[in-house]
């Protein structure tokens, strides 16, 4: 599996831009800290390849919608005729489910390919080019305010 599929989590979540994945793949102490202290995580545990990858956060491993799609045989909710299912709907993490909402649309339309794509360019500060993580507010490059646009 590339790495790229790695990251295409099967909720509709792009791990690429993960804060977690993110922190892990830039060793940011700072970002791992904040993200520690809101989840409940030792910083030190911030370890992760990518969703669909042998090296995952706990909770992500444990997850239902992943289990789920891997139990189905499926790519992901988006291949799914019982999205939204009960699984979304328990999804723990409030502020992700907006995100898997549009997530699971946009792959369904685009594609895994050019959801990757859109995913990537989405989440790049346009000033610098720096690759910022989902929900961020500076550009992890020039620190500047992102100017992301909102997502449906």
């Amino acid at each position: 599996m590339d790495n790229g599929k790695k990251l295409a989590a099967p909720c509709g979540l792009y791990c690429g831009v993960c804060g977690f994945y993110r922190a892990y793949k830039t060793n940011n102490q700072k970002l791992k800290e904040k993200l520690g202290n809101f989840y409940g995580v030792e910083p030190k545990d911030i370890i992760c390849e990518g969703c669909l990858s042998d090296v995952v956060m706990g909770f992500c491993r444990a997850c239902a919608v992943r289990t789920c799609a891997l139990e189905k045989g499926v790519e992901g909710c988006f291949e799914c005729s019982e999205f939204p299912c009960a699984h979304i709907e328990n999804y723990p993490f409030d502020v992700a489910k907006k995100y898997i909402m549009s997530g699971t649309k946009r792959r369904r339309e685009l594609g895994t390919e050019k959801w990757i794509t859109w995913e990537t360019a989405h989440y790049t500060c346009k000033e610098c080019g720096a690759l910022a993580f989902r929900e961020a507010k500076r550009c992890p490059g020039c620190r500047g305010e992102l100017k992301l646009e909102p997502v449906d």
